[in-house]
């Protein structure tokens, strides 16, 4: 991120600029894809199979909370 505010301090071609933002995005893109992956093998699993409704609740609800983040309802 720090060389993007470089790059646009600099006023570097516009194109450069771009190219790089869209590679940072998509490097944080697949991070967050490694984390909820785990974060749903791990964590959503065991919550799941508790034999507590409330722990099964809260994993529903995570789940839920990260469809919203992911804006897929509103596209």
């Amino acid at each position: 991120m720090r060389g993007v505010q470089k790059m646009i301090e600099n006023e570097d071609y516009c194109m450069d600029i771009l190219t790089q933002s869209l590679a940072i995005q998509k490097s944080i893109g697949s991070l967050n894809k490694l984390i909820l992956e785990n974060h749903v093998r791990t964590h959503i699993k065991d919550s799941l199979s508790s034999s507590t409704e409330a722990e099964q609740d809260k994993a529903v609800e995570e789940l839920l909370a990260l469809y919203e983040l992911s804006n897929v309802r509103g596209k």
